[in-house]
């Protein structure tokens, strides 16, 4: 099998400060192409450090992708590496100067003579283009791999990827093994539970399951060859068992709402108190969602009529009516107060009204609680979008009360 290795460079990466949104990207890309990575390292800006990694993975992989440090400061160190590593010289690139030359002079400004370092490339190597910016990226043989070097930016990263890199993979090597994974979304399952229930549906070969807990989500995986003829049946199998608790099929719950929501057309008001604006931030995330938000109401803590805590079923229920026809909205949704950790999330739809007060089962950070509430109240609106019971069931929360009145 075709062995891939990546290598991303920079202090900032190796110590936290930011994070490596490009391996995680990559290696799922690579995956489902069929060139899966055998190896994923990080070096800091250490010029011994990232020569001695170049060298070791390009006699152990047949394909190196590097990634960052070819900018113009003296910490982007990766063209000089790779020479070292190669044991080969550096030298200017005159179509490399005239292209960024060209680049700024389209901005009206003369090019800095700090980006010559950006031309100075290891000997013998091939220019991998950037339309996106001024780091162009380069390839060349070391050893027994090809070592493809790309910017750290992105979105320049990205489209190096799927311009350069891809077809000389598709051109050059055998790829027999393309894979695609399917996600199934779920909220309310544990992920012990979700393995139990699935035990009994057996794979084909080359099928595996995998599963990715993120509060207050868990995602199924279902990894197979491209376009296998039984993999329709396996996820409807897999589907069946998680029941309604299933909120996204290859999508997360946030963009399954803003499609039903918009599919129909409907409009949504949001009145919220210990959530503090976490819903409406979050469905914001949403285009559709966005779209289809007329009103959002942020209760301040000190202001709370005695009614809130008294009765906080009927005050819950009654934001979400407020907000729902002052605002000539379809739906209102409400999350209220918090009171010895119980927390009401209210439904208002032209069909009826339904509330559920809840507590944790586990102990959550304000936030996550914040999240989950928020979660919560999503859910029940995609609930009752596919006409399936509002007030489902979840294993980290505890149900206090309920109502329910169908108009």
């Amino acid at each position: 099998m075709l062995k891939v290795a990546m290598i991303s460079t920079g202090e900032e990466v190796l110590h936290g400060d930011i994070t490596d949104t490009n391996a995680a990207w990559l290696s799922a890309l690579l995956f489902q192409r069929g060139f899966p990575m055998s190896r994923r390292t990080t070096v800091g800006d250490q010029l011994d450090m990232l020569a001695k990694e170049i060298e070791h993975c390009s006699v152990t992989a047949d394909v190196v992708i590097v990634n960052g440090g070819l900018g113009p400061t003296t910490d982007d160190l990766t063209a000089q590496a790779a020479a070292i590593a190669a044991n080969v010289g550096l030298e200017l690139v005159d179509e490399w100067v005239a292209a960024m030359e060209e680049k700024y002079a389209k901005l009206g400004r003369v090019m800095p003579e700090t980006n010559l370092k950006q031309a100075m490339l290891p000997e013998g190597s091939e220019v991998l283009d950037n339309p996106v910016g001024t780091a162009c990226g380069f390839a060349m043989r070391i050893n027994r791999a090809w070592v493809f070097f790309t910017p750290g930016v992105p979105s320049e990263f990205k489209k190096m990827v799927h311009e350069q890199i891809l077809p000389r993979l598709a051109a050059n090597y055998a790829n027999t093994s393309a894979r695609e994974c399917i996600r199934l979304h779920t909220f309310g399952l544990s992920e012990s539970g979700i393995g139990q229930s699935l035990q009994a549906i057996r794979l084909p070969d080359d099928f595996e399951l995998g599963y990715r807990s993120e509060i207050p989500f868990i995602e199924v995986k279902v990894f197979c060859p491209q376009d296998h003829p039984q993999a329709p049946a396996i996820v409807e199998a897999i589907a069946n068992q998680l029941g309604d608790n299933l909120v996204g099929h290859n999508q997360p719950l946030l963009n399954a709402v803003g499609e039903l929501i918009e599919q129909k057309e409907y409009s949504l008001a949001v009145a919220e108190h210990y959530s503090g604006g976490f819903l409406t931030s979050w469905l914001y995330d949403d285009e559709y969602l966005a779209e289809r938000v007329v009103q959002s109401w942020i209760l301040g803590r000190g202001n709370l009529p005695k009614e809130h805590h008294q009765a906080p079923m009927e005050a819950s229920l009654s934001m979400a009516q407020a907000a729902r026809e002052k605002n000539q909205a379809d739906i209102g949704l409400a999350i209220g107060t918090e009171q010895d950790g119980h927390v009401v999330v209210a439904l208002v739809t032209p069909e009826g009204e339904w509330a559920q007060q809840v507590s944790t089962k586990r102990r959550y950070a304000t936030r996550d609680f914040r999240y989950v509430l928020s979660t919560l109240g999503l859910d029940m609106l995609r609930r009752w979008l596919e006409d399936k019971p509002v007030l489902g069931h979840s294993e980290s929360l505890q149900r206090i009360d309920q109502r329910e009145n169908r108009y």
